[in-house]
């Protein structure tokens, strides 16, 4: 018995000494240290939340993080559309005709998760534009090209993205601009963050988009007011009034672009009806007719050039 147990206590130290420390596994953290710091610092000085200035006071940054939100999320859904359909969908192609949805997808993207650091909203009316009565904001072009100014009156008009399609809204007739979401996406692509100095205006109207998708879809798929209607009317069919939306009807005219206007939309548009549908009769509605402006239109602002556009 005093042999066992001396025969048990040997085995149990050979045992215990058999493997020596240093060939034993390290643990997997410590294999990919080094790795894991590197790939950490490779985007160190990234600014990935809008920057806000200092003159904008509480309430004014509130809503201004719940617009830049907004517009977030639908540039998020636009894109997340696109990949679903490709470029194949009804809504796509009446938006961007058969351009690829490769650039479209890219547009949305940069305002999803592209770098914030070069944009800069401020609220403290630094060239004196918003004493303009109807001025909602705008780019500041040459004065300050990364910055863009929001005014009082967007804080007092705009809607947030919850009551789209609400209180009689639709894409086509009422203004692009009714929603805080909507209003920044276009004014981000506006600075070169964004646009690029890329995305510009190639379309001033509702029924332009629409016939520049047919007539020059190159153009079409970075059109500032194309890819800022596409966002709302995909948001509005697939979420806010799933398979209903608020499309509209809007009537285009005789073709201005060089290569006229399909059959197809020589008649009253609605953003879902089947081609052999009978279209809705429609009168023509300017975007400003729509909320019942007849003089200058709400929310000008100036392009790099000193052109200004009113929206």
């Amino acid at each position: 018995m005093r042999c066992s147990v001396s025969l048990i206590t040997a085995f149990a130290a050979v045992g215990t000494f058999a493997l020596p420390a240093a060939v034993l596994p390290r643990p997997h953290s410590d294999d990919h240290s080094h790795d894991a710091a590197a790939a950490a610092a490779w985007d160190d000085g990234a600014t990935h939340d809008f920057v806000i200035h200092e003159s904008c006071n509480s309430t004014e940054m509130i809503q201004l993080r719940k617009g830049l939100a907004d517009a977030v999320i639908l540039a998020d859904h636009a894109k997340q559309h696109i990949l679903r359909y490709g470029n194949s969908s009804d809504h796509y192609r009446k938006y961007f005709g058969d351009a690829p949805s490769g650039e479209a997808i890219g547009h949305y993207e940069r305002v999803i998760n592209g770098d914030k650091g070069n944009a800069l909203f401020r609220c403290d009316n630094p060239d004196g534009n918003c004493e303009q009565p109807e001025w909602g904001g705008h780019w500041r072009g040459e004065n300050a090209t990364n910055e863009t100014v929001i005014c009082p009156l967007s804080y007092s008009t705009r809607r947030p993205l919850e009551q789209l399609c609400a209180m009689g809204y639709t894409v086509a007739e009422s203004e692009s601009n009714t929603y805080f979401g909507s209003d920044l996406l276009h004014r981000l692509y506006h600075m070169p963050a964004f646009g690029e100095n890329y995305v510009d205006h190639f379309a001033e109207t509702y029924a332009e988009a629409l016939e520049l998708a047919q007539t020059n879809s190159s153009y079409a798929i970075h059109d500032s007011d194309t890819l800022q209607y596409f966002a709302l009317d995909v948001y509005a069919y697939d979420i806010a009034v799933p398979g209903v939306g608020c499309p509209g009807t809007v009537t285009v005219e005789a073709s201005s672009m060089e290569e006229p206007a399909s059959s197809a939309m020589a008649t009253s548009m609605d953003a879902h009806s089947s081609p052999s549908a009978a279209p809705e009769p429609a009168t023509p509605v300017s975007a400003g007719a729509a909320n019942g402006i007849t003089s200058a239109p709400q929310n000008c602002h100036t392009h790099a050039d000193g052109e200004l556009h009113c929206e």
